[in-house]
């Protein structure tokens, strides 16, 4: 029972459940709240009631295929190169209450980072960007849309799960001028469930999670993005109670089709496959346990949108004073 607390405690103390933290992805400009991969290793796992703070660490580098074209705030350009490097800062918090027997939690994410767009042909309504000879190209450090989450986990033996709500809040600093944006100037909804199996007699754990985006309109650029779905699935072994190492692949694929007077591309639908790798430490920091993981992904199977290498390094700690030993979710609720 002692190293079962132990392990646990090294995957739950620290983990900030947001649902939340996420980057433009895909729809109008390539751009979504989901991201490929984040809802994925323990994220079935609700830690133990209190205060948390999340730094998630994102570096994206694709390009869309030659043939394709895409839209951003009213012009379609093709030959379009990406980058992106932000960093989502959350703070959750999980409470004692209980909702059909799971603890309610809350969280708050900022986004802030700089978004770099660059493309090689405009094809129609050139409105903006810094054109150097045949190019277009634009970036600076921008803060995106706060995303608020609120969820619900239970926890019996081995097996962890949750449900949640996300909402991407159209109030960043968005540009309608500019190529690159972090802010997505739409209303977006995320609902999804996950679920997490360890056994910490083996170390072994099986992740998963489903979800259903919904999208607004950009009233800015008169662009409604389509609905999408959305899952990941993530294998673990943990060598140590420390340290694990594990199998990622997450899937996105809208659903409906983009519309509205700005749309000048007709049923431009954007989905895409991604596998990686992740690797998992936590340690502690006078007392307090620090839960890191690194998160790499490669797109392998896209459409409509820009294909690419995913980076994310999560850092996670709890608030206030350290869990108290053997405080795991499964202690927490009597199991």
């Amino acid at each position: 029972m002692k190293a079962r607390q132990k392990l646990l405690a090294g995957v739950a103390a620290c983990l900030c459940v947001t649902g939340a933290s996420q980057v433009a992805r895909a729809t109008e400009s390539g751009a979504s709240l989901y991201v490929p991969g984040f809802k994925s290793a323990a994220y079935g796992i609700v830690p133990p009631p209190g205060f948390y703070f999340e730094t998630d660490l994102y570096s994206y580098s694709g390009r869309l295929s030659a043939g394709k074209s895409t839209q951003l705030g009213g012009a379609v350009l093709a030959n379009v190169k990406v980058q992106a490097r932000a960093g989502f800062l959350t703070a959750t918090w999980v409470t004692p209450a209980e909702i059909l027997g799971g603890n309610l939690g809350f969280a708050a994410t900022l986004p802030v980072g700089d978004p770099r767009v660059s493309a090689g042909a405009v094809v129609a309504t050139p409105r903006f960007g810094r054109v150097l000879g045949d190019k277009m190209r634009d970036s600076d450090f921008l803060v995106g849309d706060p995303v608020l989450t609120s969820f619900i986990g239970w926890h019996k033996g081995n097996f962890h799960w949750q449900v949640g709500a996300s909402a991407s809040i159209p109030s960043g600093a968005y540009r309608d001028d500019a190529l690159s944006n972090l802010s997505f100037n739409r209303l977006i909804g995320d609902i999804y469930v996950a679920a997490t199996w360890l056994d910490p007699s083996i170390g072994l754990e099986v992740s998963g999670s489903a979800g259903y985006e919904i999208n607004g309109r950009n009233y800015a650029t008169q662009y409604t993005s389509g609905n999408a779905i959305h899952a990941d699935l993530a294998i673990s072994q943990y060598l140590t109670k420390e340290l694990s190492v594990g199998f990622l692949a997450a899937h996105y694929q809208q659903v409906t089709r983009d519309s509205g007077a700005g749309d000048h591309l007709g049923s431009y639908r954007g989905r895409t496959t991604a596998v990686g790798g992740t690797i998992s430490y936590t340690f502690n920091v006078a007392g307090a346990p620090i839960s890191t993981r690194l998160k790499i992904l490669r797109e392998v199977k896209v459409e409509n949108r820009p294909r690419g290498t995913i980076a994310l390094l999560t850092i996670a700690l709890p608030l206030g004073a350290p869990a108290a030993p053997g405080a795991t979710p499964a202690a927490v609720h009597g199991d």
